[in-house]
């Protein structure tokens, strides 16, 4: 009988959850339209009780609290966990709105073995129970084979993920977030500060698990705006699942911010000073029963910096050749501030609202000298006087609500995300002759609205599923406006190059993940995700003769993922995925770009996506104090999308008013072919001496593009890339350590030639003051040599380009925090749920707007 009641459950549910999603998922929009009342938590089924069981977890061993172990609470009698929780960094654990009963606690981490607490009574009379310290000890197997430190990695190796514990490493403060990715396994960041996760850039970068509109458009810059103090640590997935949006063929990287779940009141302050850049940063969190409350800014700025830049090139076919020298003086602010309410209805129904918003300006004046032949021609040489500033504000407003249901661990959330961004860029070009002095605006706005729904089905012990549905809006506008001078040298507007540009993407998709624990160490997770995407562009400018375009294409994602633990001490997964990368505006717009007269860019709106398929196999193990990743992986990449340059003719004015046709670069974005490539990843951590740590990574992968036939290209072969890292800490005492870091990337191969390589050293020394309050720091970047030279290369049949950049690198920089505030470690706050998770066009070279003309 009770496995007949069993089946006739199981069948209920799986009938039931899909109504269940499309009711949410209409509520879940209606409220974003505002159209309907906000959903109200079920008191019914929430607990009623006011009793609180706390202690803290230590290590046997150690005598240190043991961070992150999981606190299981069983009602006397049965088997089934009713709540429990995650001890927080100084091993304290509070359970609270617990009924009056007999109850056991269960205390699991693992490699030591489970601690059971029995007997534990909660009365009206006497409803807090503190248990005190609870020891813990390593389990037997893992005694024999591992020397427990007490301290967290600066990088960890979970099952499905890599962490980078950026609180942990001494070099990190003072900087900014692009500082902290250089470090990171597997992670490089170029001159630009353009992200790529194993060479590929084409990666989903998320904040707190969710995405930030900014990133779309100006990833760049919006990380160098992040000051380094306020991150917490950064997940890496290199094999995502179908839950995940399909977007970025590289992976995710998941930037994590310091936030602490404690009750009380508490906050921090840092302030950063340096030769290259300053920082100051600070958050408040609030926490009161059902409410908590978080506050926190940012704030970047770089000192003005000299940029010197030379540029040669020629074309055989067309007997044109061209070269320029100079120089640009920069300066940069940034800010960022984020607010976010959190508020437990019942144990059964939890909100959650942030706002985020983050700003800033850079400006930037140069002057070069430059010298031009053509046959028709001859020599022209001339000097331009350029001036440009840039400045975007972007703000993302996140809303989700999580409903748990009676049966453990079966839940509901829905969530809805709007993210506004606009930018405003102006720019002067003067020349002494070759062609017109200019100048320009551009304004752009970009509205994106998600909608998203999540469900969680523990069908049994062995079995869970997850099922979903989500929806992104995006509308971006453009508005370029070109100005240039009339015969008395006012600037007037021109018509027939300004531009204003409409684009829509929609993108509508639905998951399904099954999880499966079986016997032996083994997990097996497979699922599947199906998405459509709806394009539209227009162009207001009939002058040029562009016309309105649409594409319309579905794609089916699966994922699959085993993993067998293989001993308590080593693990072996293997997986597959699928991804896809959209081209964004930048490479679709189809406006021509002229405001380099001799450099143009023009978008195609023909692009199909990117397909990424990979399959990983690696291996994770720890001896003692040492700790082994490694792993290989087959990537297949078709319709790759690389910028081509080529030599076309131009018909412009020069600044007597002749009208004259030139032979130009031009710069399109295509689907240049297909790429095979195979890799390897070697991640090693071990301490020696007690007071030295030695870290390093190695990733190196092929590029053998299969490029179409009817491009001109240079010669072709496989090229092997890699990017690699070593550093070393030294605990001094206990409160001074010091890191150093050496970090080595080779040139990145694209089919026409390769851009810049880059390596970099960091020294840093971190001395810890008021009782570990408070730190101070003091950071050196590339000591040696003050600045940097990153050249690139093309070499695609009769065309050959050459382009150099010296930027300033050496810095000094002196920084400090402060914690304050009292805090009480509990109660444990609810888990929140994933809310929403969108970053997801392809990142443009050093894009930095909102997707007109010039990729703003």
């Amino acid at each position: 009988m009770e496995a007949e009641n069993y089946k006739l459950k199981l069948i209920a549910t799986f009938g039931l959850w899909p109504v269940k999603i499309i009711i949410c998922f209409l509520l879940l929009t209606g409220i974003a339209l505002g159209q309907n009342q906000p959903p109200r938590g079920n008191s019914a089924a929430a607990g009623q009780g006011n009793g609180v069981i706390s202690g803290t977890v230590i290590d046997s061993l150690t005598k240190k609290p043991l961070d992150y172990s999981t606190v299981s609470l069983f009602k006397a009698g049965v088997t089934a966990p009713l709540n429990g929780g995650l001890t927080d960094q100084k091993g304290n654990f509070k359970i609270s709105n617990i009924p009056a009963g007999s109850y056991r606690v269960q205390i699991a981490f693992v490699g030591y073995a489970t601690k059971t607490i029995d007997g534990i009574v909660i009365t009206a009379a006497k409803p807090d129970r503190n248990l005190g310290q609870i020891i813990v000890s390593p389990s037997a197997k893992m005694l024999a084979a591992v020397e427990v430190t007490g301290q967290k990695a600066l990088v960890e190796n979970h099952i499905d993920k890599l962490v980078f514990n950026a609180e942990k490493d001494v070099t990190s403060s003072g900087g900014n977030v692009s500082d902290i990715l250089r470090k990171v396994p597997m992670v490089t960041v170029d001159m630009d500060g353009n992200v790529a996760l194993r060479g590929n850039q084409n990666v989903r970068i998320l904040i707190n698990g969710k995405p930030s509109g900014a990133l779309v458009t100006n990833a760049a810059d919006v990380l160098k705006s992040m000051p380094s103090d306020q991150i917490k640590n950064i997940e890496v997935i290199t094999a995502p699942s179908a839950k995940y949006d399909a977007e970025g063929s590289a992976g995710i990287i998941n930037i994590i911010t310091k936030k602490k779940d404690v009750s009380g009141f508490s906050g921090s302050i840092n302030a950063g000073v340096g030769t290259r850049q300053n920082n100051e940063s600070g958050n408040i969190n609030f926490n009161k029963n059902k409410l908590s409350l978080t506050a926190s800014f940012g704030y970047n700025v770089g000192w003005p910096q000299t940029t010197y830049q030379s540029f040669n090139s020629r074309n055989t076919d067309v007997g044109t050749s061209s070269s320029s020298t100079g120089q640009s003086t920069s300066n940069r602010h940034f800010n960022n501030g984020s607010a976010s309410l959190g508020y437990d209805f019942d144990d059964n129904n939890t909100f959650n609202s942030a706002f985020s918003l983050r700003g800033g300006a850079f400006k930037n004046d140069g002057s070069s000298v430059n010298s031009n032949y053509s046959a028709s021609e001859g020599n022209i040489d001339y000097t331009a006087l350029t001036s440009n500033e840039f400045k975007v504000s972007n703000f993302d407003w996140n809303n989700d609500f999580t409903h748990k249901f009676k049966k453990e661990g079966e839940e509901l959330s829905f969530a809805f995300q709007w993210t506004h961004g606009t930018s405003d860029v102006n720019y002067l070009s003067e020349y002494s002759a070759f062609t017109q002095n200019q100048r320009a605006a551009n304004n752009g706005t970009n509205n994106e609205y998600t909608y998203q729904v999540d469900y969680v089905l523990p069908v049994n012990k062995v079995f869970k599923v997850e099922t979903g549905a989500k929806s992104i809006l995006r509308r971006i506008s453009s508005e370029y406006d070109f100005f240039n001078p009339d015969a008395s040298g006012n600037y007037v507007f021109n018509p027939a190059t300004s531009n204003t540009y409409d684009y829509d993407q929609d993108v509508y998709s639905g998951y399904g993940l099954l999880t499966a624990t079986l016997k032996n160490g083994y997990t097996i997770q497979a699922g599947a995700r199906v998405e459509n995407t709806k394009i539209k562009g227009n162009s207001g400018n009939t002058n040029v003769g562009l016309s309105p375009f649409d594409n319309n294409y579905t794609n089916f994602i699966p994922s699959f993922v085993i993993s067998k633990a293989l001993t308590p001490t080593q693990s072996l997964k293997l997986s597959y995925s699928k991804r896809i990368q959209r081209p964004s505006l930048q490479y679709l717009n189809p406006f021509l770009n002229t405001s380099n007269p001799l450099n143009q860019t023009q978008g195609n709106p023909e692009l199909s996506p990117e397909i990424t398929q990979t399959a990983e196999m690696t291996y994770s193990t720890f001896f003692k104090t040492t700790v082994i990743n490694a792993s290989v992986y087959y990537r297949k990449t078709t319709d790759i999308i690389e910028s081509y340059v080529s030599t076309v003719p131009f018909t412009t004015v020069d600044n007597d008013g002749n009208v004259v046709t030139r032979d130009v670069s031009l710069t399109n974005y295509l689907n240049v072919g297909n790429n095979n490539s195979v890799g390897v990843t070697f991640f090693g951590s071990t301490d020696l001496f007690k007071i030295l740590t030695i870290r390093g990574n190695v990733n190196a992968f092929t590029y053998n593009p299969q490029v179409n036939s009817s491009l001109q290209q240079g010669s072709q072969s496989t090229y092997v890339q890699y990017n690699a890292f070593i550093s070393g800490t030294v605990k001094l005492n206990k409160t001074l350590s010091a890191e150093t870091f050496l970090i080595q990337n080779s040139a990145r191969r694209t089919f026409q030639g390769t851009n810049p390589s880059f390596n970099l050293w960091v020294i840093g020394v971190k001395q810890d003051v008021w009782k570990k309050r408070g730190t101070i720091g003091l950071n050196i970047t590339q000591p040696l040599n003050d600045y940097k030279d990153f050249t690139s290369n093309i070499n695609s049949g009769p065309l050959m380009q050459t382009s150099k950049f010296s930027v300033p690198f050496r810095s000094f920089g002196v920084s400090f925090a402060y914690n304050f505030g009292k805090m009480n470690y509990g109660p444990q706050m609810p888990k929140k749920k994933r809310g929403v998770d969108n970053d997801d066009l392809k990142q443009g070279d050093n894009n930095n707007g909102q997707g007109g003309q010039n990729g703003r």
